[in-house]
C-alpha cells in the first residue's frame, strides 16, 4: 500500500534519525540529505541535484529548475513518492524507505527524467537534453526527455537501461538492469514499444519497435520482443515468442520471472 507523500516524508525522517544515531560517521550525510529539509521536494531537489552537479552548471542552479517544476506540477513530486513506495513493497533488498531515496540510482534516474520530461513540454529542449546527457553519464541511464513513463515505476540495478524518444511506460512497472525499449526505423511517428500497466521486463530484455505489451504481462531476461505481447502473457527467447500459460496476476509487484506451465 502506497504513503502519502507526508507519510512518506515522515517514515524518512524517523529512519534518517535512528540510522544516523546508530552509524555517526553518516550522522552528518542523513542531516544533510534528509533532516536538514522541510519536505519531501525540498530533499528531493536538493539530493537529484547534488548527483548531477557539474562544473558548467551547478547544483545550485540544476535545484532551482527542479523547485519550479514542482511548483508547476505536483504530481512530479507525487510520482517519486509512488516509485518509493514500490521498491520497498517489491525488492526484497530494500527494507526501508530512504534506501532508494538515497542510494538507488534506478530511483534517482527516473525522477532526474521526470524533470527533463517537464522542461521538454515546457519547450525548453536544450535544458532537457543537457539533463538528460547529465543523467546518462552519471547513472548509465539514458531516457529520451520526451519519453513518458507512469508511477509506481522500479527500475532495479539499472545499469545499461535506455529508453527511447516515443516510448510510453504506464504505471506500475518494474525493469531490471540492460533493459532496452527501441525504436525501429528512422522516420516520424512511433518507433518505440508502448508498455501496458503491471509489466515485468527482466534484466537484459530489448524491446524494439512501435510494438505493444500488454497489462500485467512478462518478459523473460535477455529476450528480444519484436511484436506485440499479449495481456497477462509471458514470452521468451530471441525472437521472443509466448511461453507458458496466461497468468492474471500483475507479475510487476512481485517481480515473479518464473514461467508456469499451469493452464
Amino acid at each position: 500500500m502506497s504513503l502519502s507523500v507526508s507519510e512518506l516524508w515522515s517514515a524518512m525522517t524517523t529512519e534518517a534519525r535512528e540510522y544516523g544515531r546508530n552509524e555517526p560517521v553518516l550522522a552528518s550525510f542523513y542531516h544533510a540529505s534528509i533532516l536538514n529539509h522541510t519536505s519531501f521536494a525540498d530533499a528531493l531537489s536538493f539530493h537529484i541535484a547534488a548527483k548531477l552537479d557539474c562544473d558548467s552548471v551547478p547544483a545550485m542552479l540544476i535545484r532551482d529548475v527542479f523547485n519550479e517544476a514542482f511548483a508547476s506540477d505536483e504530481s512530479i513530486v507525487n510520482s517519486a513518492a509512488r516509485d518509493i513506495c514500490a521498491h520497498f513493497e517489491r525488492d526484497p533488498a530494500c527494507d526501508h524507505y530512504g534506501m532508494p531515496f538515497l542510494y538507488f540510482k534506478g530511483f534517482q534516474a527516473i525522477q532526474a527524467y521526470r524533470i527533463a520530461h517537464w522542461l521538454w513540454l515546457q519547450g525548453r529542449e536544450s535544458l532537457a537534453l543537457f539533463l538528460q546527457n547529465r543523467i546518462a553519464s552519471v547513472f548509465d541511464v539514458d531516457i529520451h526527455p520526451a519519453a513518458v513513463i507512469g508511477s509506481g515505476v522500479m527500475v532495479d540495478h539499472a545499469t545499461g537501461l535506455v529508453i527511447g524518444e516515443t516510448a510510453v511506460v504506464g504505471n506500475n512497472v518494474s525493469m531490471l538492469h540492460s533493459v532496452t525499449l527501441g525504436g525501429c526505423g528512422s522516420g516520424l511517428g512511433a518507433r518505440h514499444p508502448r508498455i501496458c500497466d503491471g509489466v515485468l521486463i527482466s534484466a537484459g530484455a530489448k524491446i524494439l519497435g512501435p510494438i505493444t505489451v500488454g497489462d500485467g504481462a512478462k518478459i523473460a531476461a535477455g529476450s528480444v520482443v519484436l511484436s506485440d505481447v499479449a495481456a497477462h502473457s509471458t514470452v521468451a527467447g530471441v525472437p521472443a515468442k509466448q511461453v507458458g500459460a496466461l497468468s492474471a496476476e500483475l507479475p510487476a509487484l512481485n517481480m515473479d520471472q518464473y514461467i508456469s506451465d499451469e493452464s
